[in-house]
């Protein structure tokens, strides 16, 4: 799979989850896929695990992708992951085999106040 089908096959893939299609979300992994969320330190092994993980999921999810970067088998992915409308800022990294996805590490940032002694250095952004 050329560069230009994988970032299309990602885009597919994270409107997919937006629009909660649990069979389309995860067409993009191999049978074998693994998932680590090492915030939590879960790993997750094979791709309708993966699946039924994120069906069982009770929170309302809504995903805003910011950037897709990436060549050959390895992609990043930046994204705002909502639930139930908190958003969470999200780093997806995706190794691909044979044009599917292999293995995903997903970390997790939540907003915070910015710092006041460093206000006259910044510019504030969404």
């Amino acid at each position: 799979m050329d560069d230009h089908a994988t970032r299309a096959a990602l885009q597919r893939h994270w409107d997919a989850s937006d629009a909660n299609d649990f069979e389309a979300e995860h067409d993009i992994y191999c049978e074998d896929a693994m998932l680590d969320y090492p915030q939590s330190g879960e790993r997750i092994h094979g791709r309708r695990n993966i699946q039924q993980s994120r069906f069982v999921q009770p929170n309302r999810k809504r995903f805003t992708v910011r950037r897709i970067i990436g060549g050959g088998d390895l992609w990043v992915s930046e994204f705002i992951l909502s639930y139930d409308g908190v958003p969470s800022f999200v780093v997806s990294i995706m190794e691909f085999r044979d044009g599917l996805v292999a293995h995903e590490t997903q970390y997790f940032g939540d907003r915070f106040d910015p710092s006041p002694s460093r206000a006259h250095l910044v510019e504030r952004v969404n």
